[in-house]
């Protein structure tokens, strides 16, 4: 069997690949379980805005469009967040348990879901990769089980653990190529004296292997971006942890050019950045797998 057609092999080269989500993560001093702690009141503040809402709207549009049925449905929601997700899910009558590992995130999650009470959103905390799904009783126990943007997917055992909890369909959202950020466009030639090349990511594993395997899906590839407000001191932080997340110079010299590129280009107290890239969304159908036509 050619490499290409052989899922075994690509099986190992995702668990090999050493530029993963989790791992960026982990480089810049970040533990993927409590990545969002520091930043858990701005991250609510802008899933919960006109625009935060809008896209998120935007998801659960899709979802309904290729035949997801929120009303009385049963929703895992992975990496919930302060509720971006599972929120709109309730909102649309679906039964969500809402699984999120950062405690700043959960307090938020409680106060954004409390209002649902006869539709009552399940809050489970801990690290997904060590639930024991059978002994949670998760195992084929969700309609639809949603993953948006979350380290939990990182090869294809993880994989496989988010679809042993599906009944009807699973989501999962990953980005395409690196993040795009305006500042960091601006300041990257300064530091490399080279124009930053956005690379590829861990999604085409995701795409092959689904294919290889013989699973139904449904694939969307979109460009998305939101606009944030940092202070000079919060962008250069935010700055430097990017430039270690991808691997790039991230010493006194470049935090040097970094914060002298803000206060000669950003002079006021707030400075805005736009930030987002190429996302890839998958709906995969694990029980009817012909092509869905709606009505």
């Amino acid at each position: 069997m050619k490499p290409f057609f052989n899922p075994t092999i690509w099986q190992q080269e995702w668990k090999e690949y050493g530029d993963g989500a989790a791992i960026r993560m982990k480089r810049s001093g970040i533990d993927p379980a409590t990545a969002f702690n520091s930043k858990a009141q701005k991250f609510n503040e802008q899933s919960f805005n006109e625009e935060g809402r809008r896209r998120s709207a935007r998801i659960v549009n899709w979802l309904a469009s290729r035949g997801v049925n929120f009303a009385g449905s049963s929703v895992l929601d992975v990496g919930a967040a302060s509720g971006v997700f599972t929120v709109p899910f309730a909102e649309r009558g679906a039964k969500v348990t809402a699984f999120e590992s950062s405690p700043p995130q959960i307090e938020l999650l409680k106060e954004n879901t409390a209002r649902f009470t006869e539709n009552k959103v399940n809050i489970v905390s801990g690290e997904f990769e060590k639930i024991d799904i059978e002994e949670k009783g998760w195992t084929k126990a969700f309609d639809l089980v949603f993953v948006s943007m979350c380290p939990v997917v990182h090869d294809w055992d993880s994989v496989e653990r988010i679809l042993s909890c599906a009944r009807q369909f699973a989501y999962i959202s990953m980005p395409v190529s690196s993040a795009e950020n305006s500042l960091v466009d601006e300041v990257v030639p300064l530091i490399t004296g080279e124009k930053f090349q956005p690379s590829i990511t861990e999604m085409g594993y995701l795409l092959h292997l689904l294919c290889l395997k013989g699973y139904a899906y449904e694939t969307l590839v979109t460009r998305e971006l939101k606009t944030t407000e940092f202070t000079p001191e919060e962008a250069l932080e935010y700055t430097m942890m990017w430039l270690r997340h991808h691997n790039l110079p991230a010493d006194e010299r470049s935090r040097s050019i970094v914060e002298q590129h803000i206060r000669q280009n950003y002079p006021t107290d707030k400075l805005q950045i736009h930030e987002g890239g190429r996302f890839g969304k998958v709906l995969i159908r694990l029980q009817d797998q012909n092509m869905y036509v709606g009505e």
